[in-house]
Parts: C-alpha cells; structure tokens; sequence
C-alpha cells in the first residue's frame, strides 16, 4: 500500500470513496493494476530496488500484496533503472536523484492544490470545507496543464543553469586542484529578514500569518530575480539569495533593503513601514539538495542578525572587492562579537551620493 498524500482505496464504504477513486484513476493516467510482485516481474528489477525507489520518492510500499502500482509506474522504474545503469551511478547518487524529484514535487502539489483552495473560497466566498470540495471537481481537469506547466518551467531552468555552468567553467581543467576544491562555486551569498518579525506579527491570525509571509516572499523573490540573483530559498521572514557576480548582489542587496513595506506587500500604503535588513558575502560556497552550504552563508547569515533596519552590512574582505567601484559607500562599523564568528568589524554598505 502506498501513503503519505495518496488516498487508501481498499475501504470502499468510506465517505469519499467513489470521487477518491475516481481523481486517483484520472490523475495517474490510469487503473492501479499490479502488486509489488507483478512489478518486479514486469520490470526485471528486484524487490529492493522497487521498494527503495518508493521510499525514496516518499511513498512507501507498506503492503506489498495490494495492487496499487499503474502501468505509468512500470514504465517510470524502467527508465530510472536504465539512467542508473547507463550512468553507472551508486546508491548514494540514486537516491539524490529520486529523492530530489519526491520532495520537490511533493510541495509542489501542496502547494498548487492550496493555492487553488484558497482562489475557490475568495471567488465564490466559500467555506474551507466547500472550498476544498469545489478543488477535487477542479483538479483532474487542470491536471494535465499543470503537468505540462510543469515540464517547460523545468526545462528552462534546467536550461539556465546549465548555460551558467557552461559559461563559468569553459575554461577549468578538470585536473585543477586547489585548497577550495571542497567549496568549487564563488558566489555572492545574502540573506534578508523582516525586522522584529515576532513582535510585528503577535496579532495575526493564522490565514493573516500565512498571507503576510507568502507577500514578503513574493514581494522579496521578485526583487531578487529581477535584479539578476536566485531564490535559494525562504525560511519563514527570511530569504537566502545568490548571485553569480558581487555587483549584481550588491544591487540585490541593496534593493531589498531599500524597498518599503509596502512594495514588498508586507504593509499597505499609509500603515508604519516593515524594514529590512540585509548581510550579504562573497565566497565560496557548496551547492547540495536544492540548498547551499559553507562558512560564507553562515556569515551572511550573522551579519543580517547585525544589521540595522533597512541597512546592507557586508565583511572586510568583500567590502575591499566592492570599494573599487565608484557605485559604492563603505563605511567601517564598531568591532562586535558577532555569535557563531568571534570579533569582527563589518562594513555597511550604501550607494555612493551622486550629485
């Protein structure tokens, strides 16, 4: 038996069990015919193999007697076998790849899904109960827009990254070997928070909450795309950004900190202003998961603990690389124990005054 956000199909009595079955039929393209052991037979791969693939992509094959396996599952196990067999790949790197596609696209559909509750209810004033219910009419009818929405926004960002990639390492040799080679990308790190976030949002409802926090993640992604950087990603009032380039961080940076409240939809015109502050680096930093890691956004990090409102402190060493464009303002803040760091003195950064 498969879980987590699949629907249980043995129990037809249950209220819900005739539309269940029916969205599950139209939604995976068609009947759940096999049990574990005819998908074995099927594909020529081991127990082991089938079941991790499920665990992997976050449904577990929990009662391997039942039939819940659908031909499209036949044939996506064959053509993960046939990439891991071609590419030789390990355990480790099978698992990041199924993995990778599970988590992602296991928000994805929460996401959309509560997206599309949440229209439904505002449009036709509907409670969340009604509203719910309206979606599951909705859905198998979006499906296949949805999956098609999904496959070219892959593909264009796969498109771009590998274009960046192509770009950035035209010229390496793959027989370079340095003291970094551990934390191989250069990268301008940031992250940008709401001040006093706790205190500013102690009155909110849930749904108000939710709201607040999904504008200001709007509101801050838009900034940083349009701007030239990348969403790494949120975490609740704050968002990690990179750029590939400190110019194009330092403008994100600064945009973010001198964007009102109201632009980043955290507050409407004529209610007080919700600042934001800034820490941003340049360093080397590991690309893993979707996610980046290393000592350059754990400084980042620090320094937006330190940062007044609406104000960019950057560290000494990416400071002297932005002092040789004229665009800039440095200014050496007071030396601070800084949690995590020890003591340093960072720099704030400002546009340069243009008369």
């Amino acid at each position: 038996m498969l879980h987590n956000s699949e629907t249980s199909h043995s129990h037809h009595d249950t209220p819900g069990a005739d539309t269940a079955a029916r969205l599950d039929e139209t939604l995976l393209g068609g009947a759940r015919r096999y049990a574990l052991s005819q998908v074995v037979e099927l594909t020529g791969l081991d127990e082991q193999f089938v079941t991790r693939y499920w665990r992997w992509i976050g449904l577990p094959v929990t009662h391997p007697t039942e039939t819940w396996f659908t031909d499209a599952d036949v044939e996506a196990l064959k053509d993960a076998a046939g990439l891991f067999s071609a590419e030789q790949m390990d355990e480790r790197a099978q698992m990041t790849f199924i993995r990778s596609v599970g988590h992602t696209t296991e928000r994805l559909a929460l996401w959309q899904v509560e997206a599309l509750v949440e229209h439904l209810a505002r449009r036709y004033e509907l409670d969340e109960t009604s509203a719910r219910l309206l979606a599951l009419d909705r859905l198998p009818e979006m499906s296949e827009m949805l999956s098609r929405q999904l496959e070219h926004a892959w593909r264009r960002q796969l498109a771009a990254l590998t274009g960046r990639t192509a770009i950035e390492f035209a010229g390496s040799r793959g027989d370079d070997r340095n003291d970094t080679q551990q934390l191989p990308l250069v990268r301008a790190v940031g992250f940008a928070d709401i001040v006093s976030f706790t205190k500013r949002t102690a009155g909110l409802g849930s749904e108000e909450l939710a709201e607040f926090v999904q504008r200001f993640e709007a509101g801050a992604r838009d900034i940083i795309t349009n701007a030239g950087g990348r969403v790494v990603k949120t975490i609740g009032d704050a968002v990690l950004f990179v750029t590939d380039d400190l110019s194009t961080g330092a403008e994100v940076a600064l945009g973010l900190a001198e964007t009102s409240g109201a632009a980043l939809g955290t507050a409407a015109p004529g209610d007080p202003e919700i600042p934001v502050r800034v820490g941003l680096v340049w360093g080397r930093v590991l690309s893993r998961f979707g996610d980046i890691f290393g000592p350059t956004v754990n400084l980042a990090s620090r320094l937006t603990e330190q940062s007044d409102p609406s104000t960019v402190l950057v560290d000494k060493e990416t400071a002297a690389k932005l002092a040789t464009s004229s665009r800039y303002a440095l200014t050496a803040q007071p030396v601070r124990d800084i949690p995590g760091i020890g003591r340093m003195a960072p720099v704030r950064l400002q546009r340069a005054y243009q008369a």
